[in-house]
């Protein structure tokens, strides 16, 4: 398939994606897909899974666990060689 392909629009709004796309994006029948305006542009695409959405944040917490662990590491380093810093 070239870059762009040109589609008519029906009466009632439809277009049909293209084979290719519908393969390569595994869009069957039935499928929802998210339809919105980005900067001008039309833009078609699958929405976020609930599993994908959870993996994202199970990911991400895992990240500020790991991220709090390592300041805990650094934080008790900086006491035992600066020892105790007056309040000021």
């Amino acid at each position: 398939m070239s870059e762009s392909e040109r589609r008519k629009v029906g009466e009632r709004g439809q277009v049909t994606i293209p084979k290719e796309l519908r393969d390569r994006f595994d869009i069957t029948g039935g499928d929802e897909v998210v339809i919105y305006e980005d900067g001008g542009k039309l833009v078609i695409e699958r929405p976020v899974s609930e599993e994908e959405l959870a993996k994202g944040y199970r990911k991400r917490a895992q990240q500020s666990h790991d991220l709090a662990t390592e300041l805990r590491g650094v934080s008790k380093e900086a006491d035992e060689t600066l020892g105790d810093v007056p309040e000021w």
